[in-house]
């Protein structure tokens, strides 16, 4: 998930970000380069920990105050409430159990916080589902979980009413792993005013 393309995805993605951030399966950092100056603290999980050394290099470069766990998406150690914003970059393809990962992304969020997400998931093209569809069990075997066939909007639109997705085919891939869904879904502020 690198080059040009990827670059400009990330960085339309996390252009409006600020505050408090959490990250959701942080990896090699790539996301690091593209964080506004307007983020006051990064914190990022990675259940992998063969990544951090390799993240090593990017954590050493930034300017942002970063706190670095090593934690499933399916259980945040973090208070409910806490977070301005999540983000999540081809993550949720690879997470095992990722409705609960959605719930506790949920709960973290402050009431108006934002989960930000870039995905790649199940196509609307049923010829090409069917391949998807076939080819996932592969997938989850040489990719460490990751799924060609999760409808992410669907998924993310359990936990998070208020969600704006789009939806396209990523430049350079093929088909089968490059439908891409981005989105901003906003948890619901129970004590906002109509």
């Amino acid at each position: 998930m690198t080059g040009p393309p990827f670059a400009q995805y990330r960085q339309q993605l996390l252009a409006e970000v600020t505050g408090d951030v959490l990250e959701i399966g942080f990896g090699t950092g790539l996301n690091l380069a593209y964080y506004p100056e307007t983020v006051s603290s990064l914190t990022v999980i990675e259940p992998n920990p063969g990544m951090g050394a390799i993240a090593a290099p990017r954590l050493a470069q930034t300017s942002l105050p970063v706190t670095s766990r090593s934690l499933r998406g399916e259980q945040l150690d973090f208070n409910s409430d806490r977070f301005d914003y999540v983000v999540s970059t081809w993550t949720l393809c690879s997470i095992a159990g990722v409705d609960q990962a959605l719930s506790e992304i949920h709960r973290v969020l402050k009431p108006g916080g934002k989960f930000l997400f870039i995905e790649h998931g199940l196509s609307p093209d049923p010829p090409l589902q069917t391949w998807q569809h076939r080819l996932t069990p592969l997938q989850k075997r040489i990719a460490d979980g990751c799924h060609l066939d999760r409808a992410i909007a669907d998924l993310v639109q359990v936990q998070f009413p208020e969600l704006t997705v789009d939806t396209f085919y990523a430049e350079g891939l093929p088909k089968v792993g490059g439908y891409f869904y981005r989105g901003t879904a906003v948890k619901y502020d129970s004590n906002a005013r109509n």
